[in-house]
């Protein structure tokens, strides 16, 4: 809610109250003004719409935007809209914001609210500028909301600098989009700073990558927390690993709680990796719940736990938590119907394979960017195992070749299928190239990335 405006502080040898009550009765609008102010500070609030109401009357446009924050607090809508009209018509930008954002907000008038953000920005307003850009993103002028973002970013404007540098990814114009990241994180936007370290690592460039993680940390961003652990992972510095993906994980994130309970592992520590197992499975994780089954039989011999979680994992489709469970359910004799099905019902295996970080980071900035603005969702794991899939079938061509051609012949799959595998996969390695995929795309490359693997026999 907007905050009334205030008059200026009284200066020693000002007019006192009943000076201030005096001059306003014989109909000084600033007496009138101040005089609001105070009986509202009091919590007189009749007291204070009165003597706006007089000074707004008299011409002051600080009592006629307060009396527009007065009735909006009281549930006056048209009241408050008259009001703010009046203020933002003698050329008020903060009127005209609060005007448009009511218009909007309550009353869904795009196009009254664009009129009044346009005034505000023109008249030199940085909210209304973004407010603006916002406005005509979800209407789909992306050529006006870019300009608005530009107007309030150069005012200083970090969000719409990042929103800029997602716009810019993805037109295609990574120069622009790096420029405008840098700006907000330089600023301290740790959204941009990560976004920004995401882009240098699929420019493969991961030291100046972590170096905008570490930036992005220093404000408690969890996924820059990840990408810290991975890179500590990488280097087998296990002990910073750790550090890294248990901050992480404490912000909830499931896929960090699991690699945690990984780590944990590795530094034989295995009190700590059921933790973190165990958090995660009863987060519905299928791995976490596979191994956290593991630790229980290997370190406390919890047969009966055991079970409990392989089955978790076996309704998820986890193989290897179907095959313990048919394995285990025949040693201790209490084989069920319902685990005789999952094991024999395995699904096919999920993409466990490791893809490049760059192509990570690719899928990451993509998903990202559709997703703004309520846009189109798609799943990193699935565009992850899209570009994991491409880069394991082709990475063996040594001579320049059509792999398109080439993956056609070696599957035996409709060369439609395997173009449009290809091309999905360009939008998402060099954006601009295309729109971004729908869902439905999605799934339908995905299909035929796991019939190429299967035919190739790479399942």
């Amino acid at each position: 809610m907007p905050v009334p405006r205030a008059p200026e502080p009284f200066p020693p040898g000002e007019p006192s109250e009943a000076d201030l009550l005096n001059a306003a009765q014989a109909g000084d609008s600033g007496a009138a003004h101040r005089l609001g102010r105070l009986y509202a500070q009091r919590g007189d609030r009749s007291a204070a719409r009165h003597w706006w109401e007089r000074a707004a009357g008299a011409g002051n446009i600080d009592s006629t935007y307060n009396l527009g924050i007065w009735h909006e607090k009281h549930g006056s809508l048209d009241e408050a809209i008259s009001w703010y009209e009046l203020a933002a018509g003698a050329g008020d930008a903060e009127a005209a914001v609060n005007l448009a954002t009511l218009l909007l907000e309550q009353r869904g008038d795009v196009l009254g609210a664009r009129q009044w953000f346009e005034s505000a920005a023109g008249a030199g307003s940085r909210p209304a500028a973004r407010r603006l850009a916002l406005l005509c993103e979800d209407v789909g002028d992306a050529a006006a909301a870019r300009d608005w973002h530009h107007r309030a970013a150069s005012a200083g404007d970090l969000s719409s600098a990042h929103d800029l540098a997602f716009m810019s990814y993805a037109t295609g114009d990574e120069g622009h989009a790096r420029g405008w990241w840098e700006y907000a994180a330089r600023g301290g936007h740790a959204d941009a700073a990560y976004y920004l370290g995401r882009l240098l690592h699929a420019d493969r460039d991961p030291e100046g990558a972590e170096t905008l993680y570490r930036l992005a940390a220093k404000v408690d961003h969890p996924a820059a927390a990840s990408q810290l652990g991975r890179l500590a992972l990488a280097r087998r510095d296990l002990r910073t690993a750790r550090a890294w993906f248990e901050r992480a994980a404490h912000f909830g994130r499931v896929e960090d709680q699991r690699m945690a309970g990984f780590v944990c592992v590795e530094l034989e520590d295995p009190r700590a990796a059921s933790h973190w197992f165990g958090r995660a499975a009863a987060s519905g994780d299928p791995e976490s719940a596979y191994n956290f089954g593991l630790l229980l039989i290997a370190e406390h011999n919890d047969l009966r736990g055991g079970q409990h979680w392989f089955r978790q994992a076996a309704m998820y489709g986890h193989q290897g938590a179907a095959t313990e469970l048919g394995t285990l359910e025949s040693v201790i004799g209490n084989q069920t119907a319902e685990s005789t099905r999952l094991t024999a019902d395995q699904a096919a295996p999920a993409w466990d394979r490791p893809v490049e970080p760059e192509l990570v980071a690719r899928a990451e900035l993509a998903v990202a960017a559709a997703g703004r603005r309520g846009g189109t969702v798609l799943r990193l794991a699935d565009l992850t195992e899209i570009l994991g899939t491409w880069d394991l079938l082709t990475r063996r061509l040594r001579e320049p070749i059509d792999a398109i051609a080439w993956l056609t012949e070696q599957s035996g799959l409709h060369s439609g299928a395997v173009e449009h595998l290809s091309s999905v996969r360009m939008t998402l390695v060099r954006p601009g190239t295309a729109p971004w995929p729908t869902p439905s795309e999605v799934e339908h490359v995905l299909a035929t990335s796991r019939q190429l693997r299967k035919r190739l026999g790479l399942s």
